[in-house]
Order: structure tokens, then C-alpha cells, then sequence
């Protein structure tokens, strides 16, 4: 299988700018970069799948550079709705710094920053050298653009899609850099710079988009509870991806697989059986888990978070680290514990009842676990015998309500 045919196999391409593209991509020794923007100081993992192509192209004989906005990040790429807040110049700097070690560390990649060649350059030169290649109806009738228009749009989005073209340009000089890749939204501006290529140097240059990834509701992936699922694990656990990961919609998985691992054909279609056929297994869920953390971050912290989240649902979770425990139930209610307490006042005291009689009607029902285990015993008292390392207790009501309890 060429890479052009493991890429649409993948649906990994959405469009390309030339026919030609195919060849050249299965020929191998293009120089090609991806842009992000320095939003954060982190990507997230809805930039995964961009990053894995480039590494699919780097395998395949082609010459990475990654891209990152310091200046366009400093105007801000146009959203379909509104304006993007305008982030301070320490802001950005941060986050260049953080996003350019993260992209060495994961990819290994060439990376640049387009204000290194934008800063010089004057106003009266940017409208003599680059804004007379832009013909307003042309810029206009871009989706990224017209998408706005009812709403409005500010001059300095409005010239967003000049400096990424400016970008491609400065590339394509200095670096025979002669494709860009980027997700399907970023089509006009990439096509853009494919046109200002041609228009000033009569050079010839290429792009591809990718499908954007989402889940069936049609939301970004890499998306939990409203924050994204950083790759850094210090702003997101291995633990957090794998439970993101393991309950992926079944429909969807096999998707995922394609697009983010490197598992081959072959694979992938034995787990697509399993998925239909025996998909209580979870087998394809358990491969993307695994494949996406051991690539970010080991086979060690894969290990753990598989392991952490074995055991944090049963009565083995007293075998865990209370460390591990925190960092999974860190956004659960807690309270603090200070001494000795009969479980009865313990669950009104930390309002996981709302009064005596309840909390007599839970225990006896059985509906209180104490670290997992059914507790019905009415005169129970509470007590660091019962804790983990001397530190938590984790409270349970009724099926899925969590409580972490804290000694003090």
C-alpha cells in the first residue's frame, strides 16, 4: 500500500489542491509543514491526528517542519462566531516555549516561528508586497471568511489569511518547503498560500486537508467534559486519556484507530471484527487506549493508568497508591475528616446525605461502599484503620456518587 492509498485508507485526506499530489507524496522528499498556533502551551489531543500524519509522511521519506504562530497567534485565527480574545505578548511566549519543547520531545520535528520573518516587515511593505496578490472578492468568497460576514469581521482577521499565505511563501524560499498540511477548516487559507506562491514567484505548490475528528454528536475530539485532554501529563494524566479513550463510542473507535495509531490494515480490521462481534470485549477501545498513551507517554504510564483503572472500581483499591487515587478522583467532592466519626454523622457532616434518617436508610439498604466495600452496618464508626496509607477514604452512595474524604 503506497502512503497516498494508507492516508485515504485512513480518511486521512479530505482535499487536495492537485492531482498531481499523489505521486509526489508516494515519490517521498517533499518538505512540508504544519501550523498551530500558540493558543496554549500544550497540544491537545484533537491535534494528535495532524501530528501523526506528519510523522506517517516523515516515515514515508518526506521532510517535516512544524510551524508555530508567534505571530499569527498574536491576531488570531477567524472563529465561525467571533473574535478570539486577544492574548497577552507573555502569554504567547509561554506557550511557544512549552508547544516547541512538547514537539521536539514527541515528533522530533524542524520547528520555526513565523514572527522570526513577519516583525520586520512594515505596513506600506505589506500592502506593496503581498496585500496587491489578494483580491478582496477572491478573500471573500473563502468559507473561513463568508462564514463571518453576517455577523462581522475585523480588518485583523480579515488579514489572518494573508499572513498564513506570507508563511507558505517564506517556506517555500528558504526551505523548498513546497506543501502545507493542515485540518479541513484551514482549506481558504492554505489554498491561499498555494496562490500567492504561484501569483508572485510562479512557483508551484501543494496542500491536503484532513478531515476534522469528532465523536458521533459531531463534537471535537479530545474534548472531556467541556476541557480539552492536553498531551502534557502534567495538565492531563495518562489516567484521564485512557478512560476518554476505553469509552470511546463503539461506532466510532474503529475511526480512531485508524487515524491514531500506527496499527496496520490488517490489525485494525481484526479489531473491527472483535468490535461487532464480541464488542463486550472492548478490544479495539483497549488498543486505541494503549497504542495513543505507550506513544505519548510509555509503556510505564500506560501500565498505570490500565492498572489504576482496574483497580479504582473495585474492592482491590486499597492495593493502590492513595497518590494514584487523588489523581483520578481529583474532581470528585471532598471533605476533610478529623478524628474518629460514626459513619452516620460522617455522611450528613460532609453533605453526602442531607439528614440522619437518610443516611440510616442508605447504609441499611446497603447503598454506602467505604473504599468499595458494602458497608450496612448502622453503628459503624469511622476511623484511620479505615482509611488508605492513613490519608483517604472514598465514600460511594448508591451506584455512581463518589466522595473523597481527607485526613487531617
Amino acid at each position: 500500500m503506497t502512503i497516498f492509498e494508507d492516508l485515504k485508507w485512513r480518511g486521512l485526506i479530505k482535499d487536495i489542491t492537485s492531482p498531481d499530489l499523489e505521486e509526489k507524496l508516494n515519490k517521498g522528499g517533499m518538505t512540508f509543514y504544519i501550523g498551530t498556533d500558540p493558543t496554549a502551551d500544550s497540544m491537545h489531543l484533537g491535534h494528535l491526528s495532524s501530528f501523526l500524519i506528519s510523522k506517517r509522511l516523515k516515515d514515508a521519506g518526506h521532510n517535516p517542519i512544524l510551524l508555530i504562530g508567534g505571530a499569527t497567534g498574536r491576531i488570531g485565527d477567524p472563529r465561525p462566531t467571533s473574535e478570539r480574545e486577544m492574548k497577552s505578548i507573555e502569554e504567547i511566549e509561554h506557550n511557544i516555549e512549552g508547544l516547541t519543547k512538547q514537539a521536539k520531545k514527541l515528533f522530533g520535528f524542524e520547528v520555526v516561528n513565523n514572527y522570526d520573518w513577519s516583525k520586520d516587515i512594515n505596513f506600506i511593505d505589506f500592502l506593496r508586497d503581498y496585500g496587491k496578490y489578494f483580491n478582496v472578492n477572491y478573500m471573500l468568497d473563502k468559507d473561513i471568511i463568508r462564514r463571518r460576514l453576517e455577523t462581522g469581521i475585523t480588518f485583523t482577521e480579515f488579514s489572518y489569511m494573508i499572513m498564513q499565505a506570507m508563511d507558505f511563501l517564506h517556506l517555500f524560499e528558504t526551505k523548498n518547503c513546497t506543501l502545507q498540511v493542515a485540518g479541513s477548516d484551514q482549506w481558504g487559507n492554505i489554498t491561499a498560500g498555494v496562490d500567492l506562491i504561484k501569483k508572485k514567484i510562479g512557483g508551484e505548490a501543494y496542500a491536503f486537508t484532513m478531515p476534522l475528528v469528532t465523536d458521533k454528536y459531531g463534537n471535537k475530539f479530545g474534548k472531556s467534559e467541556g476541557n480539552a485532554l492536553w498531551l502534557d501529563k502534567e495538565k492531563t494524566s495518562s489516567y484521564e486519556i485512557y478512560q476518554y479513550l476505553i469509552n470511546s463510542d463503539d461506532e466510532k473507535v474503529i475511526d480512531y484507530l485508524k487515524v491514531f495509531t500506527f496499527l496496520s490494515r490488517a490489525e485494525i480490521e481484526t479489531l473491527e471484527k472483535s468490535n461487532k462481534n464480541t464488542p463486550e470485549r472492548r478490544e479495539a477501545h483497549k488498543a486505541l487506549a494503549r497504542e495513543v498513551i505507550v506513544f505519548l507517554h510509555g509503556e510505564e504510564e500506560y501500565e498505570r493508568a490500565k492498572r489504576m483503572s482496574e483497580s479504582l472500581f473495585s474492592e482491590d483499591i486499597s492495593k493502590l497508591p492513595a497518590s494514584d487515587i487523588i489523581e483520578c478522583l481529583k474532581d470528585i467532592p471532598a471533605f476533610e475528616i478529623h478524628k474518629d466519626t460514626h459513619l452516620i454523622d460522617l455522611l450528613v457532616e460532609s453533605n453526602i446525605c442531607t439528614s440522619k434518617r437518610e443516611a440510616r436508610e442508605m447504609v441499611s439498604s446497603g447503598a454506602i461502599s467505604i473504599n468499595n466495600k458494602k458497608e450496612a452496618n448502622l453503628e459503624k464508626v469511622i476511623t484511620k484503620e479505615d482509611s488508605i496509607e492513613n490519608k483517604i477514604v472514598i465514600i460511594k452512595k448508591g451506584k455512581k456518587k463518589y466522595y473523597l474524604g481527607f485526613y487531617k
